[in-house]
């Protein structure tokens, strides 16, 4: 399962140490990528991209046709971004691993990904602790191709920054949580990923489609903004919109007085289901409460 990508919101910079670049931005050297790391890289991409078909959404599979990335070698950001800056107008840039948040939110609000530059050891294959180049680029940049996604995020840059000096980031974290992480699609032909902690993780894209113990509630701002996400296992629910074009409506809004009407509700737990939910599926919580129960 993929953990912490939430870990930019507010965590430290991890262990690399600052890098010269004031924007923390470090060169991605592909050309030093070993053998054994470019294995990894196809373990996870052949692993993935048959588990995907009829459980990533439709715009996951249209951004990867058209991207060169490929199960035998670790993508080269230079051969990426000149695909992927014609179509959205975004970059990915290699970082060392975490960064600062507003390091993180201004690259974002000027349409960079900031990319983890390693990738992880063969024995991390369903876990990591911080994003690495599998997660960042096999999970986020497909739907970086597509221009609903594109703006959603930086917006979210934007919003990032300004909920900073408003106190009130863990409540827009969660947002970027429950959507680009962990959001689930509802398309014609059924619930379909499109988040990248989900796309990118094995385990994880089987359960939060196949499961019985998740729940899947419809999508609601306010709602999403209370509640406390999983950050060490599977989540415990998931938010599902009904198209991308959702996100869209999230860039247009004034945020300030959600913020002032949420910072006076108290938090939700990840499992809640409220009477006023719109329930897709509501789970059995077996999973965690078996977790639980074991500890």
């Amino acid at each position: 399962m993929q953990s912490q990508e939430a870990a930019k919101h507010g965590a430290a910079a991890g262990e690399a140490g600052r890098p010269e670049r004031p924007d923390w931005t470090i060169d991605q050297h592909w050309e030093h990528y070993t053998a054994a790391e470019h294995a990894v890289w196809r373990t996870l991409f052949n692993r993935q991209t048959k588990l995907l078909p009829r459980r990533a959404c439709d715009e996951f599979v249209q951004g990867m046709r058209a991207l060169p990335i490929g199960a035998e070698k670790i993508p080269d950001f230079r051969r990426l971004n000149e695909v992927l800056s014609k179509r959205t107008r975004w970059q990915v840039v290699a970082v060392p691993g975490l960064v600062p948040d507003e390091i993180f939110f201004e690259h974002l609000a000027n349409r960079r990904f900031p990319a983890g530059q390693f990738i992880r050891k063969p024995e991390q294959l369903d876990y990591l602790e911080e994003p690495d180049v599998f997660h960042d680029v096999f999970g986020h940049v497909p739907m970086l191709m597509n221009p609903v996604i594109a703006d959603y995020i930086q917006a979210y840059g934007v919003g990032g920054l300004r909920a900073q000096k408003l106190g009130v980031l863990q409540h827009l974290a969660r947002v970027y949580w429950y959507t680009v992480e962990f959001g689930l699609l509802l398309q014609p032909d059924g619930l379909r990923i499109y988040g990248s902690g989900i796309a990118s993780s094995y385990t994880e894209s089987v359960f939060a489609l196949d499961d019985a113990s998740p729940n899947r509630l419809r999508f609601e701002l306010e709602r999403v903004m209370r509640t406390r996400y999983r950050i060490d296992d599977f989540q415990e629910t998931y938010f599902v919109l009904g198209t991308l074009e959702e996100l869209l409506e999230l860039a247009r809004i004034d945020f300030a007085p959600i913020y002032e009407r949420v910072r006076h509700q108290p938090d939700l737990e990840p499992g809640d289901v409220l009477a006023g939910d719109r329930v897709i599926s509501r789970g059995t919580g077996a999973y965690h409460a078996t977790r639980r129960a074991a500890h």
